[in-house]
């Protein structure tokens, strides 16, 4: 037989919230005239009442009931002020009801803070930007609010405050986080020129294939000393140099020289293979271009380095005589366009790795980010835009195609670690 509902032990008694009540207009002879306007109108007009609402709810837990004296009460009621609150990417104005305590102090109600904050409007600015909105066209890209309001902060002058506050705030908490206790085996570098300026950015790839900007340097050229600034912060921040890494560049140089400096022999450099086919066909008249390039296709597909090695050697041989840049082109920096067969690695994570690809889809993602900056305004604002896009970029990161054969190339790499603990053994 089941129990009455008055003789179980489980029932509680619960404390319901305090209710208030909204009226709300519906203008029905005109619910056909203009639909979409009207229901957008009546949220306008149903969210302010319900806002206002809430705050004299607020105002009389305070204060307690209108018109009531209380000889214990701390605080009292204030009339009412101008205020603003955030809706919709804006600012609008509206009334809000003040409290004040008997210090006269003013005290702030929970619901008027919540509506008036200003972190919605903050992000709604940087998300517009993210989405290709200029700060010109920011106020078109809202709702239109009904005639009667007068709207704030849309303009393109407060746009472009909100938004360089925003990511210099960003910029500086991202270019100062650690690194943390994260192995990267490897790091792309690959330079990006936005107007005179030139920025070097670090792209790491965990040992579970996860990508992660680690870093970035702004300078005029793609020098040694902005090489070396921007890794020596890596190692500042976390990146341990006594772990060999794999290094994939496009083949710059001063770049080359900064990895020696900072990581010696346990920093590995992989030459992009294509910048490398790019620069000898640039030395190579139409007619031998597609032979040569399926030479060197044929070369870097095979899996035994030393074969692939005498291939090119005897390509550069071929080209000795009547294309002497072309030859020469082939030989420099040859070791290290195999670096990744001498290592083991094949497969989709060695087509993955052979080129730059990886983090030249970042660079074009922050170009088409940047795309409507008409022009830089020094390097402090290109770190800011980039530092950015950077954010909203590794939103989309996915993992590296291949990535459980990383530990395959992370044990080639302890080998080489080994090799150098012995020699330095072996020196002291």
């Amino acid at each position: 037989m089941a129990k009455h509902a008055k003789k179980s032990s489980h029932l509680q008694i619960v404390d319901l919230p305090k209710m208030a009540t909204v009226e709300i207009p519906l203008p029905l002879l005109g619910a056909f005239v203009g639909i979409e306007r009207s229901f957008f109108d009546l949220c306008i007009d149903a969210g302010q009442q319900v806002l206002a609402s809430m705050m004299e709810q607020d105002r009389e837990d305070f204060c307690g009931p209108a018109w009531k004296r209380d000889p214990g009460r701390r605080t009292g009621r204030a009339g009412t002020t101008p205020s603003e609150v955030t809706l919709g990417g804006r600012r609008i104005p509206m009334v809000r009801p003040r409290v004040r305590s008997k210090e006269g102090r003013e005290v702030e109600l929970p619901s008027f803070a919540f509506a008036a904050r200003r972190d919605p409007l903050d992000r709604q600015t940087v998300d517009a930007v993210a989405c290709g909105v200029s700060t010109r066209k920011y106020a078109r890209s809202l709702d239109s609010l009904p005639e009667e309001f007068d709207e704030r902060s849309v303009s393109k002058s407060s746009v472009s405050r909100r938004y360089v506050a925003m990511t210099t705030k960003q910029m500086t908490t991202w270019l100062t986080t650690p690194i943390g206790h994260r192995h990267f085996p490897i790091v792309m570098i690959d330079a990006i020129i936005l107007g005179d300026h030139t920025v070097l950015i670090a792209l790491g790839i965990d040992s579970e294939g996860k990508k992660q900007v680690l870093g970035l340097r702004e300078g005029d050229t793609e020098n040694s000393r902005v090489a070396k600034a921007l890794l020596r912060d890596l190692v500042e921040r976390g990146l341990d140099p006594e772990r060999a890494r794999l290094f994939v560049i496009d083949g710059a140089k001063a770049l080359r020289s900064a990895i020696r400096k900072i990581f010696g022999d346990l920093g590995v450099v992989q030459r992009c293979q294509l910048h490398k086919q790019r620069n000898i066909l640039g030395h190579l008249p139409d007619g031998m271009q597609e032979s040569v390039k399926a030479i060197l296709k044929e070369a870097w597909n095979l899996r035994d380095a030393k074969l692939a090695k005498a291939r090119l050697e005897r390509l550069a041989s071929s080209l000795e005589t009547d294309h002497p840049g072309a030859a020469a082109s082939v030989r420099e920096g040859l070791d290290e366009t195999l670096t990744l067969q001498g290592l083991g690695i094949e497969g989709t994570l060695y087509r993955k790795l052979r080129t730059t690809n990886g983090i030249e889809n970042l660079n074009s993602g922050i170009t088409a980010y940047s795309k409507n900056v008409k022009r830089w305004r020094g390097g402090s604002m290109v770190v800011r835009w980039v530092s950015a896009a950077i954010v909203e970029a590794e939103k989309k990161f996915r993992r590296v195609q291949g990535w459980r054969d990383i530990e395959r190339l992370v044990r080639a790499l302890a080998v080489i670690e080994a090799k150098e603990e012995a020699a330095a053994e072996r020196v002291a």
